[in-house]
């Protein structure tokens, strides 16, 4: 390896004020910015990369909301650039404009022999791009004690092989984003391999966020995640069930001062939550409209609910519980399908947090085609997806809801899907020609994706 030299002109920069430094630029001339906040007097120094694939947008929501929200955090000295490669940000593409890889185009393991037609080109030679020596240049400078680097779409934190990895570990279970070790760890040239390489003793590692755009409220929790742990290092390990659900550090009522969770007494991610039965008319006429229905849409008659594999998520279009309740009670045609029985579901989610139980779970309701005979089906108050993210009380309920659910009858996280993801279910089943391929268009895929991250923090049943 050669050796790492590291001086005040190691850096060429122009700076754009006293925390703005343009680092370098891009092969079409475009600036490469890191921005440094927090105390530039702390001994602790880390790097926050938000994309370095210009394919891979995700993580620059993240750093935004970074120098949105923490530019004053004491206790670290934290240099935040959003991409170091907007020619590829811009054109919305992998590579650089010379069509090289930056993250296969460091020196540790670099690899030669691979075709410039590949979507893994490392370049000619180490470091032959203009924005990988920028941030080369810059860790020289720095030498942040960690490192993060976001990239998509694998919805992991990335972890090595068979090392401790406190850090990222930390940073999982604030993210609710699932730690994954030896994911990735074959690969050459990358950015966190040169930088645990050259820097020895210190942490640099890789958050996949989901593929798709995230939400402002998944961005936020991201960005607190780097900060807490860019500031405490691993600090405490908090389970994920200990974690304060849909609501910000220190602006929730179950939030200490101090911004911890404050742990419920008696608590548990899968006890069952508080439920108000409510139960509309089921008699025996409806449940032979459904036994009947089953035949048409399934092929064998029944109407009871029997280990049910899916959990179904609704956005009911109603203002109220009491709105849901009076849609679904009455017995008559639906006014899409014009079938009987008339749609129903086994719960409702308020804007409150009160949760009804319309149907019994033994019995079969009309939430989603092709899924109807192996599904349970929970509704939400409100009119669009963004209505339950934006809700802390209706999501908090309606996630514990549905962790109770998953664990009593034994559902993976990957079958808690929305009502537009329908199709998608190793379950769905239609044999009616006109439906095989009917959807429904609330609780889209990006939505469902910031909805199992919290899931999956209230940890294992």
């Amino acid at each position: 390896m050669a050796t790492v030299v590291a001086s005040a002109e190691a850096l060429r920069t122009r700076s754009d004020g006293p925390n703005r430094l343009v680092i370098g630029h891009s092969v079409r001339g475009r600036p490469i910015v890191a921005v440094r906040i927090g105390d530039p007097a702390s001994p602790r120094k880390a790097l926050v990369v938000g994309s370095i694939h210009g394919d891979e947008p995700a993580g620059t929501a993240v750093t935004r909301e970074i120098l949105r929200r923490f530019r004053g955090i004491g206790g670290v000295d934290l240099w935040v650039i959003g991409t170091v490669n907007p020619d590829g940000l811009a054109a919305h593409t992998r590579k650089n404009a010379h069509g090289v890889d930056l993250n296969r185009n460091f020196s540790f393991r670099w690899r030669d022999g691979v075709p410039h037609a590949s979507g893994y080109y490392p370049g000619p030679r180490p470091f032959s791009e203009p924005e990988s020596r920028a941030v080369r240049d810059l860790l020289l400078r720095v030498r942040p004690q960690l490192s993060i680097w976001f990239h998509q779409p694998w919805d992991q934190v990335l972890a090595p092989c068979r090392e401790p990895a406190p850090l990222q570990r930390r940073f999982a279970q604030l993210s609710g984003i699932p730690l994954k070790r030896c994911h990735a760890a074959h690969l050459r040239g990358t950015a966190i391999d040169w930088e645990n390489h050259s820097f020895p003793g210190t942490d640099a590692f890789v958050v996949e966020l989901p593929g798709g755009r995230i939400g402002a409220q998944a961005a936020l929790r991201d960005a607190r995640a780097v900060v807490k742990v860019a500031r405490d290092g691993a600090g405490h390990s908090h389970p994920p069930r200990g974690r304060c659900l849909g609501a910000s550090w220190g602006s929730s009522p179950q939030m200490s001062p101090t911004g911890r969770c404050r742990a419920r007494a008696g608590a548990s991610s899968s006890a069952r939550p508080p439920v108000t039965p409510r139960l509309i008319p089921f008699p025996p006429h409806r449940k032979r409209e459904m036994s009947r229905y089953s035949k048409r849409h399934y092929g064998k008659p029944g109407w009871r609910l029997r280990n049910p594999h899916v959990i179904v998520e609704h956005i009911s279009e109603t203002s109220t519980l009491d709105a849901l309740y009076n849609t679904f009670a009455p017995d008559h045609p639906d006014p899409e399908l014009h079938e009987l029985p008339n749609v129903c579901s086994h719960f409702g989610v308020g804007s409150n947090g009160q949760i009804d139980q319309f149907v019994h779970l033994s019995t079969r309701c009309r939430h989603t085609v092709g899924l109807n005979y192996t599904a349970i089906g929970i509704e939400h108050v409100g009119f669009k997806d963004s209505d339950l993210l934006n809700d802390p009380r209706q999501l908090h309920a309606s996630l514990r809801l549905t962790q109770y659910l998953r664990c009593r009858f034994g559902i993976a996280i990957r079958n808690v899907i929305g009502h537009n993801e329908s199709l998608s279910s190793p379950y769905h089943l239609e044999l009616v020609p006109s439906l095989k391929h009917q959807t429904h268009g609330d609780m889209k895929h990006a939505t469902m994706q910031v909805y199992r991250r919290k899931l999956r923090a209230l940890g294992p049943c």
